[in-house]
């Protein structure tokens, strides 16, 4: 890792599920990452306003309830709206295959379904940030 990134992790919509986020979240900062996780029930606004104050270099964005094509636009826009569209954008939960090209086209960096494993996620993260941070400072 070129440098310790930090990751907002979030609950967007109404599901009251936060398992799998909070596991997420404690792997991440297991991996190295400084993690923030903003809790359930969050509203788009309320996400895009925690990665601005926090100057995440990413955002996780925990979905079961099915509303991801409605909320991950929704963040999209408001990232593009704030100047943060340069925001790692991921995506995990209950995601039907058929839904991943179109969040992928919204600008989503990669989707991770159930029983994607941990390691692997913070794997990935991680040379996606070191990827743009070497692209960056080219």
């Amino acid at each position: 890792m070129k440098r310790p990134y930090r990751v907002v992790v979030a609950k967007p919509g109404l599901d009251g599920h936060d398992r799998g986020a909070k596991v997420i979240a404690r792997a991440l900062r297991d991996g190295g990452f400084e993690v923030v996780y903003t809790g359930l029930h969050q509203t788009p606004e309320q996400v895009v306003q925690a990665v601005v104050q926090e100057d995440a270099d990413a955002v996780g964005l925990s979905l079961l309830s099915g509303a991801h094509l409605t909320l991950v636009p929704r963040i999209m826009d408001e990232l593009a709206a704030q100047g943060r569209g340069d925001v790692l954008v991921l995506v995990g939960g209950i995601i039907p295959d058929a839904d991943i090209p179109t969040l992928k086209a919204l600008g989503v960096a990669e989707v991770f379904t159930p029983g994607a494993r941990l390691p692997s996620i913070g794997r990935w993260l991680e040379e996606a940030l070191d990827l743009r941070e070497a692209e960056s400072s080219v």
